[in-house]
This record gives structure tokens, sequence and C-alpha cells, in this order.
């Protein structure tokens, strides 16, 4: 694939491309391709979670840097958005972005929280205010990830994760930022 001490020069002076260097460049794409589609988790779903009401809901509470809760308690009974950041995740800051028009634009149909992650909690509570967020924001330390178990990998973020009205899981986008537009879709479907 790269330029070799011997290579064939066309009519024009560039370097021709043979046939078994196209083919063997189209059989490593395709490998390429394939181990990602069979290793990808799909988007639109948490790992092992549906809208049937058998399912147990999520049970979790995490450390609010104020007064209102991000606990399962707290957010039973209207559609729910999770974000889980950190403080130096550009991404993290981008899905943030998109969150704060959309909690101002839902009110109070939708609840939306930001769970940080983080080591120092000063920092957090800097991050937090930095960005003038209106919803409860909430800290995690990375040795009480455990907490957050019921909502998949957050090892990679942005991770955001929609819950319905009893609790469940029923969207979520790991380690990419989730356009507006697919989480109103999702927040439709699971109306």
């Amino acid at each position: 694939m790269f330029s070799s001490p011997i290579e064939t020069i066309n009519s024009w002076g560039k370097r021709a491309t043979t046939s078994v260097q196209v083919a063997s460049l189209v059989a490593a794409f395709s490998a390429v391709c394939a181990a990602c589609a069979a290793s990808a988790p799909p988007l639109d779903s948490a790992p092992g979670a549906s809208t049937l009401a058998t399912d147990p809901a999520l049970d979790f509470a995490f450390d609010s840097l104020d007064d209102r809760p991000v606990s399962a308690e707290a957010t039973r009974g209207k559609l729910t958005i999770v974000c889980f950041v950190t403080t130096d995740s550009l991404p993290g800051q981008a899905q943030v972005d998109f969150l704060v028009p959309m909690a101002k634009r839902d009110a109070d149909r939708v609840n939306y929280a930001v769970v940080v992650v983080g080591t120092e909690r000063e920092l957090v509570e800097l991050y937090a205010k930095s960005l003038s967020l209106k919803f409860p924001v909430a800290w995690l330390e990375p040795t009480q990830a455990a907490a957050a178990e019921g909502f998949g990998d957050i090892s990679v973020v942005p991770v955001t994760v929609l819950l319905d009205r009893g609790g469940h899981p029923v969207w979520r986008a790991q380690g990419r930022v989730a356009r507006p537009d697919e989480m109103r879709k999702a927040m439709d479907l699971a109306r």
C-alpha cells in the first residue's frame, strides 16, 4: 500500500495502483467494517433494557451538588435524560450544550440531570457553574462507579441515557454526542 523501492509509474509520471493493491485495500476495509459492525453496541437502547413493565426499574442515587436530588425516586413519573460526562471531555461539554436548550424547552415535562465523573468535588462544582446549568448536577467519584452500574458502561463519555416514566432505560448513546433530534425521537417513542 505504501510506496516501495520498486513501484509502477504510469505515463503521466504518477504512481500506478495495481489491481492487487486495490483488492487488498478493499479486503482490509471490509474486514474493519465487519469487525466494527459486529462489536458495536446498539445506540438506540441500553444493554439488556426494554420498555417492558416486568423489567426492573433502575435504582440509583447520586451525590447532588445542590438540594435537587438526582435519584430514581426523584425522576419517576417523567421521562428522564441522564448524561454522564467528565470535566476534561470536550464531547461531554458539547453534549451538555445540547441538553441546556432542550431542558429549557421541556420545562417540567422531562427531567434532565448531568452526572459528572471526577475525583475533586470543587472541580466538578466549578465545571457546573461555568456551564450555567439550570438542571440538577451530581458528582460521582470514579471509585463509586458501581452506583451507575444499571446505566451500562460509563467509562467512555459522554453517555446519555433516556429513562421512561417508570425508570426503565429505553435508549442510550455512548462515547459520542447525541443530537437533539435523535433524543427527541427516542422520547417520542418512549411516551
